[in-house]
C-alpha cells in the first residue's frame, strides 16, 4: 500500500484524487489546498484529512509519497521540500516555467534520492505507446520521421494564459515530451513558427495560438509538430511514426467506436472527446498504476524529472525560435 498526501484540489487535482482512492494498492491520508473548501470536498469523498499546511503531511512517516497538482509557480518549492522529507514523488507538469529554477530544484535535491516523476501522461495513452514501441522494436524499420498534431478545442480563458509560460511551455510541451519518448534520442535543432490565427487579442500578451515547429534529432530523424488553441470538431490529438518499411499512426479516439448509417449519411462516426481528462482517461491511470507498482518495488519511475527538463529546454528554444526567427540549435 502507497499511502499518499495529495497537494492541491482542483480540477486536475480531483481526478488525480479518484484515481487514488479507486486504486487497490493507494490510499490518500491528506488533502491540502490554499482554498480549503475544495481540500474539504476531496477529503470527504476519500475519506482523507484536510491538512492545514504541507509541513503536516510531509512530517507524518506514514505518508509515503504526494502527488502535486498545484499551481506550476509552487511545484519547485514542493518538490525540494517532498524531496528532503524523503517521500517518493509525482509532479503534474511542467516542473517550472524558468528552467534555471528547475535547475537550482535539481541541485537542491541531488542527494535525496527519491523517485521523482513528471505527469506527461500522454507516454501512457495505449495508443501513443504502441507508436512508440513500432518506433523501437523494427516493426517499421528504421525510424525516419514522427509528425505530431495536437490541437484544443478551444481557447483558454485569457487570464490563464496571461501567466501559462506561453504556448510551447503550457501546451507544447507534452509533444517535445512524446517526441523525445518515441525517438529515444534527444532533438538537436530546431525552428519554431508562429501566428495568432484563432484570436488575435493573443498577441496582447505576447503569446501565439498556432504554431508548427520541424526539428532534427542527433541521428538525422526529421520531425514536425503542428499545435492550435483550436480545434472546431473537438481534442485533436494524432501521432504518426514513419519509417524505412512502413508506418504506424496513432488516431483520435471517440468515446465508443460505434458507426452508424443512414439514408442521408454514410460512415457517421461519435465526435472527438472535447476535454483533455476524457480523451487521456486510460493515460491517467496507467500513469498512476506506474508510478505506485514501481515506488512499491523500488524502480525507476518515468518520465523522470530530467525528462522533465528535456521538455522544458526544449520549450525554450522554441521560443527563442519564435522570437528570433532562426534555427535554434541545443
Amino acid at each position: 500500500m502507497l499511502t499518499f498526501a495529495l497537494f492541491g484540489a482542483g480540477r486536475i487535482g480531483k481526478m488525480h484524487a479518484e484515481n487514488i482512492h479507486a486504486f487497490a494498492q493507494s490510499e490518500i491520508k491528506y488533502v491540502f489546498d490554499v482554498y480549503t473548501p475544495a481540500a474539504q470536498e476531496v477529503a470527504d469523498q476519500t475519506g482523507a484529512i484536510v491538512a492545514d499546511n504541507v509541513d503536516i503531511a510531509l512530517a507524518d512517516p506514514e505518508v509515503d509519497a504526494v502527488l502535486i497538482a498545484t499551481s506550476t509557480d509552487t511545484h519547485v518549492g514542493l518538490i525540494i521540500k517532498a524531496a528532503k522529507a524523503g517521500k517518493a514523488i509525482l509532479c503534474e507538469k511542467p516542473i517550472d516555467l524558468d528552467t534555471s529554477k528547475v535547475n537550482q530544484c535539481l541541485e537542491e535535491i541531488k542527494d535525496c534520492n527519491v523517485p521523482i516523476q513528471i505527469g506527461f501522461n500522454r507516454r501512457y495513452d495505449p495508443s501513443h505507446s504502441a507508436v512508440a514501441k513500432a518506433a523501437k522494436d523494427g516493426s517499421i524499420g528504421t525510424l525516419e520521421q514522427l509528425i505530431i498534431t495536437s490541437r484544443d478545442p478551444g481557447m483558454a480563458p485569457v487570464e490563464y494564459l496571461k501567466s501559462s509560460g506561453g504556448i510551447f511551455r503550457d501546451m507544447v510541451i507534452h509533444d517535445f515530451d512524446m517526441a523525445r519518448f518515441v525517438l529515444g534520442e534527444e532533438i538537436v535543432e530546431l525552428q519554431a513558427f508562429g501566428s495568432a490565427l484563432v484570436d488575435e487579442k493573443i498577441t496582447e500578451i505576447g503569446d501565439v495560438d498556432s504554431v508548427m515547429l520541424v526539428m532534427k534529432s542527433a541521428s538525422g530523424k526529421l520531425i514536425h509538430i503542428n499545435g492550435s488553441r483550436r480545434a472546431s470538431y473537438g481534442y485533436d490529438q494524432r501521432v504518426e511514426a514513419f519509417g524505412s518499411e512502413g508506418m504506424v499512426i496513432s488516431n483520435n479516439q471517440t468515446p465508443t467506436s460505434v458507426t452508424r448509417y443512414s439514408a442521408d449519411k454514410t460512415n457517421e462516426k461519435d465526435p472527438l472527446y472535447n476535454f483533455f481528462i476524457d480523451r487521456y482517461e486510460a493515460a491517467y491511470n496507467l500513469q498512476l498504476t506506474s508510478f505506485i507498482e514501481n515506488v512499491l518495488a523500488k524502480q525507476a519511475v518515468s518520465p523522470s524529472f530530467e525528462d522533465g527538463k528535456r521538455a522544458q529546454m526544449l520549450a525554450d528554444a522554441a521560443q527563442k525560435s519564435l522570437e528570433t526567427g532562426q534555427v535554434v540549435k541545443l
